[in-house]
């Protein structure tokens, strides 16, 4: 549980320093900032965390859900991923 909330803390802190950050550079939408890459994926580790963990991270997962699009996808071989991460590895060939 303290790992958790230690987890949790530096995601909240990313978040903070994000917005710090893109309002240090002329209020950049927090949705055009790169790290927000970064920041999804420290909310997918946290909610894997989590579930092991059996906390609750229902709210945590409303909010990855909402950010799902934006995950470093697992590097698995092609015949082992889902279409959306076909096509979206395809995006990023072009």
């Amino acid at each position: 549980m303290e790992r958790f909330k230690e987890l949790l803390k530096l995601y909240q802190g990313v978040l903070t320093a994000m917005s710090a950050i893109c309002a240090a550079k002329g209020g950049l939408d927090m949705e055009n900032y790169s790290g927000r890459f970064f920041a999804a994926d420290l909310l997918e580790l946290l909610v894997a965390f989590g579930a092991r963990a059996k906390i609750d991270v229902g709210p945590l997962k409303s909010e990855l859900e909402a950010k799902k699009d934006l995950i470093t996808p697992s590097n698995k071989p092609i015949y082992e991923m889902t279409q959306a991460e076909f096509e979206k590895l395809l995006g990023d060939m072009k």
